[in-house]
């Protein structure tokens, strides 16, 4: 990795850049950008604005494997916290930073090592699966990590009299022991509020004033709310489905559908819930990935012994689910047209 350079013009807070012209604040992020070889991510819940600026756009774990496939020396993860670290474990030799620490995620805060421990303690025999929204110290404990995409198939995997102990979405655990009829999934309390806020009435509401609109609903959510959808995905399989209708009913966080409004303005594109918005992932702005990146702040660092760990549960994960591809030439193609590419559909 070069030797970083300082900003000529460093500013002393991201309070200071918010108060300079966005077009100024692009400016500085791109000259930025190219001076510390560093490539953007940002996550399908970002900002408008921040997703404009960003080299790839998806899914958390995808957006990690597209970041460890490029030849950049810095990671700029626009997301929460624990993406930012599974960055960092699949791109040990890159820097890392993240815009703002306090981004976190309150789903992945539910459960910690200790007591993760100590459920692992009462259960000896246990497979212990982790969805991927999980801290890298959480990753590291499991025998396999999953995302919303894949949990039902790798949870097939694993012989049907061994019970698991699913961290820590409880409504993701609900949707996977409802698919793989299964009765040993052990869950833990954990949820999304932003998905689990979301309710039936308001379901019922948006589907009145849009009746020709079909649903397509976040494992994430509640199982009524399965259910009750027309389809149920992943972020990623959101967006594919974007491309495939004409009117859709999203059952996520705003800040996809906000994305295909733009990307789709000839189409329906609704939000299941108004009120579904990460506070966490909003506290990401162009005024502080531009301090980030002028300042080289803030930097995610971890354990070599939990990194190794988080690791070999992701790469397991990988193993079971088929792994990863890089972008075909034909998204590339789309990359140099302005349609950056998706992330693989994780979370």
């Amino acid at each position: 990795m070069p030797t970083p350079t300082a900003a000529p013009d460093l500013l002393p807070t991201p309070l200071d850049y918010a108060a300079l012209p966005a077009a100024e604040l692009v400016a500085r992020i791109e000259r930025r950008k190219d001076e510390l070889s560093a490539v953007i991510l940002g996550h399908n819940y970002q900002r408008t604005e921040i997703q404009d600026v960003s080299d790839y756009l998806g899914d958390s774990l995808g957006l990690s494997q597209e970041a460890a496939s490029t030849t950049a020396d810095s990671i700029v993860f626009c997301g929460v916290h624990f993406m930012a670290e599974t960055a960092k474990v699949l791109s040990p030799g890159k820097r890392v930073l993240m815009p703002d620490l306090r981004a976190g995620c309150p789903m992945a805060d539910f459960v910690t090592g200790t007591a993760l421990r100590n459920l692992m303690s009462q259960h000896p025999d246990a497979v212990v699966v982790a969805y991927v929204n999980s801290t890298a110290e959480v990753k590291a404990l499991a025998d396999v990590c999953v995302t919303s995409s894949n949990a039902v198939g790798i949870v097939e995997t694993i012989p049907r009299d061994t019970p698991i102990l699913f961290v820590p979405d409880k409504n993701l655990a609900d949707y996977v022991a409802e698919k793989t009829d299964r009765d040993n999934i052990i869950a833990w309390e954990g949820y999304c509020y932003v998905h689990d806020d979301m309710v039936l009435e308001e379901l019922d509401r948006v589907r009145a004033a849009h009746p020709d609109a079909k649903v397509v609903v976040h494992p994430e959510a509640r199982r009524e709310l399965l259910e009750a959808a027309d389809f149920v995905t992943s972020t990623s399989g959101m967006v594919s489905l974007a491309e495939e209708h004409d009117a859709l009913i999203f059952g996520t966080e705003r800040g996809l559908v906000d994305r295909m409004k733009q990307r789709f303005p000839g189409k329906t594109m609704i939000p299941l819930s108004g009120a579904a918005i990460c506070g966490n992932m909003k506290l990401n702005t162009l005024a502080k990935l531009a301090w980030c990146l002028d300042h080289e702040q803030h930097e995610v660092v971890l354990p070599d012994e939990i990194r190794r760990g988080a690791a070999r549960s992701l790469e397991r994960m990988l193993e079971l689910s088929g792994g990863w591809a890089a972008p075909t030439e034909e998204e590339a193609e789309l990359e140099a047209a302005g349609l950056r590419p998706r992330g693989c559909g994780c979370a």
